[in-house]
């Protein structure tokens, strides 16, 4: 009975918070229902046995994409009149890509229903093993059949990630506060960096 209670609620949190993500006209506010839905996203997947999974959603999405997000929002310096327009302008193209994306799922549900779709059998050889815990059969799986798709999952982040930082980079004006100079910082000598001063008593330090 509990169990039941706990998954209505965490799922109908999940769909609240999602639909608040897009409807709210703050970004912030859209980002910190974002990670109200992940954590009961999370929530979820403890009731289903992936503790993993339910992690993953904590510390991966909430604890890093999120607060990323956040941080972008903030600092940004967002025209909330030209995004609206933006929004107005595009309103009629979303719709159309709406209408597509509801159309293909009432399609394959109406296939499901019907009986058309063919679902091979479980015949039990992708099961975990039992005497495992749920996080050492995910790493098996992992690092053993899928390590290459694995490694190529992690090079494709890593390249997006370089991509992302060359395209934000911006070259400093010069002249500018804040900006530095490397071969200047590693040719210089340390009597050049510090200078010792023997102040008197009570008469402070000279600048």
């Amino acid at each position: 009975m509990i169990e039941t209670l706990a998954f209505y609620l965490f799922a109908g949190l999940v769909i609240a918070g999602g639909a608040m993500v897009i409807m709210s006209r703050n970004p912030v506010h859209s980002v910190l229902w974002l990670i109200l839905a992940f954590f009961n996203a999370a929530g979820l997947m403890v009731l289903v046995g992936a503790e993993f999974i339910a992690m993953l959603l904590v510390i991966v999405y909430v604890g890093a994409v999120a607060v990323l997000f956040l941080f972008v929002v903030m600092m940004l310096d967002i025209d909330f009149a030209a995004m609206r327009a933006g929004f107005v302008k595009n309103f009629p193209l979303g719709i159309a890509i709406a209408v597509i994306l509801l159309a293909e799922l009432g399609l394959g549900i109406g296939a499901y229903g019907a009986g058309g779709l063919e679902l091979g059998a479980a015949d039990g050889t992708a099961a975990a093993r039992s005497d495992v815990s749920n996080i050492e059969a995910i790493g098996a799986l992992l690092y053993k059949p899928y390590i290459i798709l694995f490694e190529i999952a992690g090079i494709i982040l890593l390249v997006a990630m370089i991509g992302a930082i060359v395209l934000t980079h911006r070259e400093p004006k010069p002249g500018a506060r804040g900006r530095q100079d490397i071969g200047k910082q590693i040719s210089r000598r340390p009597e050049d960096a510090t200078v010792m001063k023997s102040p008197e008593y009570g008469e402070g330090v000279e600048l």
